[in-house]
Parts: C-alpha cells; sequence; structure tokens
C-alpha cells in the first residue's frame, strides 16, 4: 500500500495532492474564520480546533467510502433540463446555506442584530461547531471527489489529507485573528463566501466556474484591504505621534 513511497512519480502525485487541497482548503478557513470571529478568543480557538478536526476526520472517513463517493456523481434526479446527482444536491444545499449564512452575518454586522448579541456563548459555540460540522461535510465531499480524479492511491489521498489539513490547522490561527481585529476584513470574508457560495450553486447545476477565477479575484481583494489596513495603521500612528508631540 506504500509502494509509492520508493517511486518518485508517487511523491510528485502526494505534493501536487496536497496542494490541490490546501488550495480548497481555502474556502474552508475563510468560513471558520468569520463564523469563530463572534466568539470570546477561548472559545473560538477551541471551535477552531474542532471544526478542523472534524473536516480531517470527514476527509479520512469518505476516503475510506470511495465506492459510495464515487456513486455521488450518478444522477438521481432528472428534470427540466437539469441532472443532478447526490454530489450536486449536497453543493446545491451547501451553496445555499453559505449563501443565507453570509447574508445573514452581513446584515447583523450592517443593521445590528440583538438575537446575535444576547445569545449565551454555549449556545453561540454550539451553534458555530454545528454550521462548521454542516459545511465541512460539502467541502469534504467535493475535495475528496477532487482526489479521486487525481491520484487512484488511498494512502497518497490519506497523506495529502493529513498535510493540508495541518497547513489549514496553522493557517486558520492567523487569519481568524486578523478577521476578528479587523471588521472591514469580516465584511471581505463575508462577500468572499457568497461567491463561494453561488459558485457552489453554480456546479451543482452543471455550470463549472473555474476555482482560479474564484482565488484570483479573492487574492487581489485581500491584498487592497491589507493595503487599506495598513494605511490606517499608519495614519493612526502619525495622528498619534503628533498629538503627543
Amino acid at each position: 500500500m506504500l509502494e509509492w513511497m520508493s517511486d518518485p512519480a508517487g511523491w510528485v502525485a502526494l505534493i501536487t495532492l496536497t496542494a490541490m487541497e490546501i488550495v480548497l482548503g481555502i474556502d474552508n478557513i475563510v468560513f471558520i474564520s468569520v463564523l469563530v470571529a463572534r466568539l470570546p478568543k477561548e472559545q473560538a480557538d477551541k471551535a477552531r480546533v474542532i471544526g478542523l478536526g472534524m473536516a480531517l476526520v470527514f476527509r479520512v472517513m469518505l476516503l475510506f467510502a470511495l465506492t459510495w463517493i464515487i456513486g455521488l456523481t450518478a444522477p438521481v434526479i432528472s428534470g427540466f433540463g437539469l441532472s443532478l446527482s447526490w454530489r450536486d444536491i449536497i453543493l446545491l444545499v451547501g451553496g445555499g446555506f453559505l449563501i443565507a449564512k453570509a447574508t445573514h452575518e452581513i446584515h447583523a454586522g450592517m443593521e445590528g442584530d440583538p438575537d446575535e448579541n444576547e445569545r449565551p456563548a454555549p449556545s453561540a459555540f454550539l451553534a458555530a461547531v454545528a454550521q462548521i460540522a454542516v459545511i465541512d461535510m460539502v467541502f469534504s465531499i467535493d475535495s475528496i471527489i477532487t482526489a479521486i480524479g487525481m491520484v487512484d492511491d488511498v494512502s497518497i489521498m490519506i497523506a495529502a489529507v493529513v498535510v493540508s489539513m495541518g497547513v489549514m490547522f496553522v493557517a486558520s490561527g492567523p487569519v481568524s485573528d486578523f478577521v476578528s481585529r479587523h471588521p472591514t476584513t469580516k465584511m471581505l470574508a463575508l462577500s468572499f463566501l457568497i461567491l463561494i457560495g453561488a459558485s457552489l450553486v453554480a456546479e451543482s447545476t452543471g455550470f463549472h466556474l473555474p476555482r482560479g477565477y474564484i482565488y484570483s479575484a479573492m487574492a487581489f481583494a485581500a491584498v487592497v484591504e491589507v493595503i487599506n489596513v495598513i494605511a490606517a495603521r499608519n495614519r493612526k500612528a502619525k495622528r498619534a505621534a503628533s498629538s503627543s508631540g
């Protein structure tokens, strides 16, 4: 099962698949960062660890159910010019959930939602974990189907998933902290989630939007936002220096 470790082609496949899994995991990191932004620091870190842990468990479990995963691409519903598989239905529901959640969070941030502010901490924590679990399953299905299409060896898939989840775990902390410290970046992240949700809905109906376009737009917007944050910090420092002088 581990014969690929002595084969250079196996290592190339591992590196390629790991890179792909990390890229696909960006969506998951953004979603988790937004969800834990309202929680206290200790609960936010705990929810983040639980969320990424569930994502890893889901992916490994699905890898051992390859026959079932492959069957998810078989059409189960046809009509109105569409033919939907279970995978398509999961992507449709998951994309709709992302759009609805991001829209609700944007509305709460713009208008102020008293229910969100008054929600007891344990309830908020459990709600965040539950929502992370739901979206983890959606992203896991998409991730594993991509892995099946790229590599035949299950051990390579598992190794790539474990490594990519380790990278996501390390990256999610700084991303979550940055989002919580800068409210404008949370709005940007929510906009990303709407874009990602729309792409999942489109893909479920047979319209494939290359992820490269989405990630390029996200990267450009993120760079602009970082520049804005740095500029605001410099202006604040100058005002503080002038007032003290």
